[in-house]
């Protein structure tokens, strides 16, 4: 088994773990005669310590030719005599692999397919040069026999049932892939996946057209919407592969041709596994949230996986989705192919692999840019599982990089953290961005479990899916305008974590510059220095990678409100939420990821702001599903507030919400009394600001973030430009003066929209008929 720590926090059959007793292998040779399958099973047989058999048709009756119902029960005899296979047949379809792969599969065995897909002239040239061959095919009656083989081939697919195929275009291929197999132990396996598949909608070799002055289109070629989806084979003790290191380059296997005869140079051109492991590909790896340590039902889990899969399919666009587990005889897996393959899901945007998810791309050759992590609540390392694994892989990079966008994760949210360029899974695995993600618990073991009640559980889960597809994709929409592998330079070093404030202004405004530019008309000077830009892209491409909260260039951001240049009177919340330390007196609170201030211009007799302390949170139109979690903890700091004034005045009546366009730069929320008894509220823009649909209650921003991914941005002109109405009876006042003396004596309830879904807070014992 791996070391310990490589261990995934996976669903994981105990049993397959347990054993250590030798799995056997059948390998299922794939070859035109001539390509050497007798050879390659021999070498193998000769110098490996592990038992093989080889079951061959040419001598499976005494020494002679037999039939293939012969070799299933001959391989039936020697697997459960716990030996090794190759069944050495020609193999050229689907049809004649079937069987032996379901044998396979029953005895609970790996089942590969080494591909010998050599030039036809070599075949061809072997196949007539040679004499005393087992099944007397030799001479000149060979050459039309691999003529039609070739013409009728099917190449084999993952999905047929086999753990791993590897093909070999020339003769170091082949001899790369005997000293694998050759220095297989009886406890050792293979990584799992493709390896070496050139393009699979090839024509047919056209060498041995040239060679026999004919050629007919082949009838049987795979289809490449019939892509790879791995099984869940296990993984042991070593891993060897000689070809993980070629496939890494995403290049065919060694190029160089043997010396008996050139690969003709119509060959397809293709990289390795060309339909899985492409490197410009947007590639997302995760693991199965909640199905390990927190014992969620592997059913409803897979249920659930597919169902989002299917529902994000059509928007991936030229991205994919990767279900990746390291596990023994993994549950999950299977069952996720297996209705993954039920609702046709398009196998070139999603499918699942067996490898170490912090070495994707080191040892099994799959280049994925983004990777999930099953993580705790505290966001930290450790636990382990998944998340040690990664927070390991990563380095103390990681978790700086995770501080700097969130201090804890609510179950069914995600953050995502772009790594910065020194972490090791950033320069190994060429990871550019980690999904934290955090499912829900029913292990009553752990902290704060659900209690069996699986329909709070289902719905978090599928919360959690959400927003880790949401989050990738938009990943993947700020970098669609840049090639992929540019992704790396909008990940920097973690010499710009010390800076947050970069780009923004030296000088610290005092609250004398707060008062000239606020107190006396702040909406009519939001209105001046606004300035709109769609090229919201390149504005993020130079924002430092620190920025908390935001993904860079989200293309759902773009369809919005405008981007905003603010004065330099306007970034002083903005400097108080970067650096608290300098503004001590001025702050009620500071915590991880909010600070706490009385408002200095307040519009009522309470007025509080909760500002975000996340660097690219500038108002409500950057907040985007992955910053659901910040703006639960702003809400829930300003319920505290507001009940503790409320202890001291159970009179009082308060609302949390923000401004659809604020004045001042940094994501505030303001948590305000209903009386609005203040000299600081003069005009109508002040009152509009807070009782028209300006004003967005706290409750309906985060229902909304997290079902659509954006916030409704109400207009500013027509909303602040409204007659002025009593917040309680709805009568209007032709002026300030007026609608001040008419609410100090309204005693009349707050319309019926207000009381709804927590959006007014009262004092528990107080008399809502008097609210």
């Amino acid at each position: 088994m791996a070391d310990d720590h490589q261990k995934m926090d996976m669903d994981i059959d105990n049993k397959g773990e347990v054993e250590q007793k030798a799995k056997p292998v059948m390998v299922i040779l794939v070859g035109a005669p001539g390509s050497g399958k007798s050879t390659f099973s021999e070498h193998v047989m000769g110098s490996s310590s592990r038992p093989w058999t080889r079951i061959c048709q040419d001598t499976i009756n005494n020494g002679k030719a037999g039939t293939k119902p012969q070799c299933l029960k001959s391989a039936s005899i020697a697997l459960k005599e716990g030996k090794s296979l190759f069944i050495d047949r020609c193999n050229m379809d689907k049809e004649q692999r079937s069987d032996f792969v379901k044998l396979g599969c029953g005895a609970q065995v790996d089942v590969h397919a080494v591909v010998l897909d050599l030039p036809a002239q070599l075949c061809i040239s072997r196949s007539v040069k040679r004499t005393g061959h087992e099944g007397n095919l030799q001479g000149g009656k060979a050459a039309a026999v691999v003529n039609r083989m070739l013409q009728k081939k099917e190449l084999p697919k993952l999905h047929e049932g086999f753990a791993r195929i590897v093909f070999c275009h020339n003769e170091n291929d082949v001899q790369a892939a005997i000293k694998a197999y050759s220095a297989l132990g009886p406890l050792d396996t293979l990584p799992n996946g493709c390896f070496g598949q050139k393009n699979p909608d090839a024509k047919i070799q056209l060498g041995i057209m040239k060679f026999l002055k004919k050629a007919e289109v082949p009838s049987n070629v795979g289809s490449s919407s019939d892509t790879a989806q791995d099984s869940a084979c296990p993984q042991a003790s070593k891993e060897i592969d000689p070809f993980c290191k070629r496939t890494n380059k995403g290049s065919s296997l060694l190029g160089t041709a043997g010396k008996e005869v050139k690969e003709s140079e119509d060959l397809a051109k293709g990289s390795v596994g060309a339909d899985v492991f492409v490197e410009d590909i947007p590639t997302l790896a995760f693991p199965s949230i909640s199905t390990a340590d927190f014992q969620f039902n592997n059913e409803k889990a897979s249920d659930i996986i597919v169902e989002k899969v299917k529902e994000f399919a059509d928007k991936l666009e030229n991205a994919r989705l990767v279900l990746v587990d390291l596990s023994h005889g993994s549950k999950i897996l299977s069952l996720v192919r297996a209705k993954a393959a039920k609702r046709n899901i398009d196998s070139k945007k999603f499918f699942t692999f067996v490898g170490d998810i912090t070495q994707l791309y080191s040892q099994g050759g799959l280049h994925c840019n983004v990777i999930a992590n099953a993580a705790n609540w505290r966001l930290k390392p450790g636990g382990g599982g998944v998340n040690a694994a990664i927070f390991s892989a990563a380095g103390p990079a990681l978790e700086t990089a995770t501080k700097e966008r969130a201090r804890s994760l609510l179950p069914g949210h995600a953050v995502i953290v772009p790594l910065p360029s020194d972490s090791p899974l950033y320069t190994r695995e060429r990871v550019s961005h980690v999904i934290h993600v955090l499912g829900p618990n029913m292990n009553p073991q752990r902290p704060n479990p659900l209690d069996n009640d699986y329909t709070k559980g289902c719905s978090i889960l599928r919360e959690a899916y959400t927003s880790l597809f949401s989050g990738f994709l938009s990943i993947v929409r700020s970098h669609s305008k840049l090639p992929w592998k540019s992704c790396e330079n909008l990940v920097s070093a973690p010499s710009d974590l010390k800076d947050p404030s970069r780009g923004g202004p030296k000088n610290h405004l005092t609250n004398s510059d707060q008062k000239i530019k606020r107190d006396d008309d702040c909406v009519s000077e939001r209105s001046k220095k606004c300035k709109g830009s769609h090229n919201e892209i390149g504005a993020d491409i130079s924002a430092p990678s620190s920025t908390r909260g935001k993904v860079s260039g989200d293309k759902s951001k773009l369809e919005g409100a405008t981007s905003k240049s603010w004065g330099s009177w306007a970034q002083a919340l903005y400097q108080i939420a970067m650096h608290p330390e300098k503004h001590k007196d001025e702050l009620l609170e500071v915590l991880d990821d909010v600070v706490v201030l009385n408002d200095l211009y307040p519009k009522a007799q309470r007025h509080l702001l909760v500002l975000a302390r996340f660097e690219g949170l500038d108002r409500l139109a950057d907040v985007r599903q992955e910053n659901v979690q910040l703006l639960m903890t702003m809400h829930a700091v300003g319920l505290k507030w507001a009940e503790k004034f409320l202890h001291e005045d159970s009179s009082m009546v308060f609302r949390l919400g923000y401004h659809s366009v604020p004045s001042l730069r940094q994501l505030h929320l303001h948590v305000i009394s209903q009386d609005f008894n203040s000299n600081h509220l003069k005009n109508k823009k002040h009152w509009n600001s807070f009782n028209t649909a300006f004003f967005r209650d706290s409750v309906d921003v985060i229902e909304e973030i997290k079902n659509h991914g954006k916030a409704t941005i109400k207009d500013e002109d027509s909303q602040l430009s409204m007659e002025l109405r009593c917040h309680r009876c709805r009568s209007a006042h032709p002026n300030i003066p007026r609608l001040k003396s008419h609410i100090s004596i309204c005693q009349a309830p707050f319309p019926h929209a207000l009381l709804k879904n927590g959006r007014l807070v009262l004092a528990p014992k107080y008399n809502r008929s008097n609210a």
